[in-house]
């Protein structure tokens, strides 16, 4: 009898110490991929394309390891109208979905702790798509900040704008300046949209403004630098983008951010961005922990 409650004793102590440690965030992942279970846990680049996952929502091999978390990653929100054409539905739809998941993805990088998530939201070229297609978009566009914006005050998400934004219809205009003016002490997180953007026009108006501080005197042709170059554009005192992610299945720029992007780590997946999620996030981040970042350099030992 004794023994019998000797062993019950041992087991029931062993009980209360693995429940303890159920609730406890392992060390060697960040806070957001600690609190999700190991089957959403997503995984690894199977070598068809630089930094493609073939299967976003696969569980990764080996150890946990700790994520490295990049200070600005950017985003293409690509795919919309096929997501939408898949199910029947007309392209407004899935522009819809497309700009429902966009408040997913703040979420997601305010709980992983990434500062500035700059989103390409509307191209240079896109005005070349269906007239009531860009019109619908514009509509969603002001309807966004109408519905959201009280929610991103709450998560403390500061908004800002890069483009061409003088080429834009005079209320989207209206609702960029008070957005960035209403949000311009919140500090959580940038939410930055790339909005009438294109890399290469971002490039000739730089040029354009030094070629006018040259013309006019206040800088000199020799004293132009890289620096210089970086604080034309459109908002130089956002950091260049540590890893760029594309979803949809296309391997390339598409004219976003080229100049800022020159040692930007890229990620590609075949999903469409509304179904995006924090899996496929997980994903990207952890092939962007393993990346070996040398700028030109060796690596370290």
């Amino acid at each position: 009898m004794r023994k019998l409650a000797n062993l019950l004793r041992v087991l029931f102590s062993g009980y209360r110490k693995g429940s303890a440690n159920d609730g406890r965030r392992s060390p060697h992942l960040s806070p957001a991929a600690s609190a999700r279970s190991s089957d959403n846990r997503s995984g690894q680049m199977n070598g068809r394309g630089p930094g493609q996952a073939s299967d976003p929502a696969a569980k990764p091999e080996g150890p946990d390891i700790a994520l490295k978390i990049p200070v600005h990653m950017a985003v293409f929100m690509d795919g919309n109208g096929r997501w939408a054409s898949q199910r029947g539905l007309p392209r407004t739809a899935g522009h819809r979905a497309g700009a429902e998941n966009l408040q997913n993805l703040c979420r997601m990088c305010g709980r992983y702790g990434i500062q500035y998530v700059t989103v390409y939201a509307f191209s240079t070229e896109n005005w070349n798509r269906p007239q009531d297609e860009v019109h619908a978009l514009m509509e969603l566009f002001v309807e966004f900040f109408h519905r959201y914006d009280r929610e991103l005050a709450k998560e403390g998400i500061r908004v800002r704008f890069s483009g061409d934004l003088a080429g834009l219809p005079e209320r989207v205009q209206a609702i960029i300046r008070q957005a960035e003016a209403d949000s311009i002490q919140r500090t959580r997180l940038q939410l930055i949209i790339a909005i009438n953007y294109g890399g290469r026009r971002e490039i000739v108006h730089a040029a354009q403004k030094i070629s006018r501080a040259v013309q006019s005197g206040s800088l000199a042709p020799d004293d132009i630098t890289e620096h210089t170059f970086s604080q034309a554009l459109y908002l130089p005192d956002v950091p260049d983008p540590d890893l760029v992610i594309r979803p949809s299945g296309e391997y390339r720029l598409s004219n976003f951010l080229l100049w800022q992007s020159a040692y930007a780590e890229l990620w590609f997946a075949d999903i469409l961005w509304p179904d995006f999620n924090e899996s496929h996030l997980e994903t990207a981040l952890r092939d962007f922990t393993r990346r070996d970042r040398r700028f030109g350099g060796i690596s370290k030992p």
